[in-house]
């Protein structure tokens, strides 16, 4: 309180002195020659003040000079600002430094780069596996030093979610996971690592998994024309076999459906980052596919919905075989009165194709582990219907290479939503 008690005494001491030098001027009627020295000598205090502070300032390494007054003031709240914005810039380097002693740890390339993409500072690691290093690469742009147009396009669009995976070309025999972290300011960093070995695992099951359903079908097509001749023998000869035949038969089929659907899944993964460039009229796509089901499940109520005309870029045959799946799907887990409905709309701004059923519904716990392979909520079912277990996992992939989104909506006894949400860059 003392201290503030003397700062206003101080402040008004100079409007006090120009006042009582007004009144002598005003007595000796003198009072515009009086106030014009007044305010000269004011300006020449003031400017010299300022004087001191641009001197101060140009080597603030010093103390603040001496003042009383505003000017005072203004000297000690500036002196305090530099104060911390030292001990802030400190910190930061401080922080800054632990992060990249931390960073040069590690295996996988680290690069920080400016918000133009130019390349500020890296690690250790970059220079084996990417071939950048310091001094020479810092302000080139990371673009033009890892040369992909995936990884360029990935850092134009922002979104960084989901980390980007750059497979192995002629140039690059690495596999390669992008994982973006931004910073404030627009400085991004970016850490590269190096897949490879999990990509050849990868490939290695894709391929095998492929094989051995392209092998097993011959010695199925063997197996049930086996099955046919004998069921096609004489009534007395068969009858005593006919219901393990019949469950043989049925298995065949069983089998069958589930090569195809694993050679199926095999080919759209093999393809999966392949560029999906032919328009597909979804409308006529729809069409046609509610048509052949309809001539399949007479007696169920299937309604079409098309609010939106434009066409997707993308592979037509997958995209015919990921709504099948779902609509079959629909038509199979749910009862037979109940209508299935297919509609092919906008939602904020995206296209959407959605297929809705009236069914049993899915409980929650189950929704996030639908798309597994061979994962069924209920097994007894999954058989009464004849379900492979693979065709939500066709619709994941083909959902992933067509850039779309799977979204599942689905309550115990009000039936499910299973919707295809395209990005609008893909609209042709």
């Amino acid at each position: 309180m003392t201290a503030l008690r003397r700062n206003w005494r101080t402040s008004l001491r100079t409007p006090l002195i120009i006042l009582v030098l007004a009144a002598i001027g005003y007595a000796f009627d003198l009072l515009s020659l009086t106030l014009i020295v007044v305010f000269g000598a004011l300006v020449i205090y003031w400017g010299w003040q300022l004087n001191r502070l641009e001197r101060w300032l140009e080597n603030s390494q010093s103390v603040p000079p001496e003042a009383g007054g505003i000017w005072g003031r203004l000297f000690d709240h500036v002196y305090r600002l530099q104060r911390q914005s030292k001990e802030t810039q400190g910190r930061l380097e401080s922080s800054v430094n632990y992060l990249q002693d931390s960073l040069k740890q590690l295996r996988d390339a680290a690069i920080i780069v400016d918000q133009r993409g130019n390349i500020s500072w890296v690690n250790d690691s970059t220079g084996t596996l990417l071939g950048i290093e310091l001094p020479g690469d810092v302000g080139r742009s990371l673009v033009n030093l890892v040369r992909a147009p995936q990884l360029s396009d990935y850092l134009a669009e922002g979104d960084y979610q989901i980390p980007l995976r750059l497979p192995p070309t002629p140039e690059q025999d690495r596999c390669l996971q992008v994982e973006v972290t931004k910073f404030s300011g627009g400085d991004r960093l970016i850490f590269f690592k190096d897949v490879t070995e999990q990509y050849k695992l990868e490939v290695m099951r894709r391929d095998f998994v492929g094989n051995v359903s392209h092998e097993m079908r011959t010695p199925l097509t063997v197996l049930k024309g086996y099955v046919q001749t004998i069921q096609s023998l004489d009534a007395h000869i068969v009858a005593p076999i006919e219901r393990p035949l019949a469950q043989m038969d049925m298995q065949v089929v069983r089998m069958e459906m589930l090569l195809k659907d694993l050679l199926w899944l095999s080919r759209i993964e093999s393809i999966e980052n392949s560029d999906k460039t032919t328009p597909v009229d979804m409308c006529d796509l729809t069409t046609e596919l509610v048509g052949d089901l309809r001539a399949a499940w007479p007696e169920r109520d299937i309604l079409l919905v098309h609010e939106f005309n434009g066409l997707v870029l993308g592979d037509p045959m997958e995209l015919h075989s990921a709504v099948s799946n779902l609509l079959v799907n629909a038509l199979k887990y749910s009862d037979e009165e109940s209508e299935v409905l297919v509609e092919w709309t906008l939602k904020e701004g995206q296209p959407a194709l959605s297929v809705i059923d009236k069914g049993e519904g899915i409980d929650p716990v189950h929704i996030p582990r639908l798309t597994e392979r061979f994962y069924r909520v209920d097994k007894s079912r999954s058989q009464k219907t004849g379900g492979t277990g693979l065709g939500l996992a066709i619709v994941k992939h083909v959902a992933l290479a067509h850039n779309a989104e799977l979204r599942i909506q689905s309550e115990l006894g009000e039936g499910s939503r299973f919707s295809l949400i395209f990005n609008t860059n893909d609209v042709a």
